[in-house]
């Protein structure tokens, strides 16, 4: 079966850098997030509204989070979903599902973000990997890359706040959920390398029927 690495990765915790890396060595298709980090402030709900869920009679808020993101011209790509050619967060959650499946059943990839973790849970041939690592260090890895440490520390709020908030609405999910995940990293601990070292090992492990 095509190999996938799911991989959940909180701001400042290098999701791109180690999720490219990690395509490379296992030569398998890389997938990026549905939300640019440079976008993430147009999408965020409020946290009152952002820590509801999908089973909850509250519609227009789901609609003014797929609205926004119809907005964003930035979430246009190739192998991006545009909110605006769904009328429901139901109907963007089902195509979702089935680009992260068809991948799991074809090519295989390393996918970041995505709900993949949630979406492609419990199959064999998927490992699923959480980045995280306490803010503050988080942080300052973004400012160590010229990142002024005023727009590190907004970003910080609004991208970790867009991405949770991608999850519960359309996975009715939480990212920091342990239960979703086979490996847990902190990103601020350990290099970029180690990481994707780490994550190489634990995922040929698992492809050949390791447990």
């Amino acid at each position: 079966m095509p190999n996938v690495v799911t991989i959940s990765a909180s701001y400042g915790s290098h999701g791109d850098m180690i999720g490219r890396a990690l395509a490379g060595r296992l030569a398998i298709p890389f997938l990026d997030r549905a939300i640019p980090a440079s976008v993430a402030k147009e999408i965020t709900l409020p946290s009152p509204e952002m820590a509801e869920s999908l089973d909850e009679p509250t519609p227009g808020r789901w609609d003014r989070f797929v609205a926004a993101m119809a907005n964003t011209p930035n979430l246009a790509g190739p192998d991006s979903l545009r909110a605006e050619k769904f009328d429901t967060p139901e109907d963007f959650r089902q195509a979702a599902e089935r680009r992260l499946k068809e991948l799991a059943e074809t090519t295989g990839a390393v996918v970041l973000g995505r709900g993949g973790m949630v979406v492609l849970a419990g199959r064999p041939n998927v490992l699923c990997v959480r980045l995280d690592g306490p803010v503050e260090r988080r942080i300052a890895q973004v400012v160590a890359l010229g990142i002024a440490e005023k727009d590190a520390r907004q970003g910080q709020r609004d991208v970790d706040r867009a991405r949770e908030a991608y999850t519960r609405v359309f996975f009715n999910a939480r990212q920091d959920d342990p239960s979703l995940y086979h490996l847990i990293l902190d990103a601020t601990a350990v290099s970029v390398e180690a990481c994707v070292d780490v994550i190489e090992r634990a995922a040929l492990d698992r492809f050949s029927g390791g447990r």
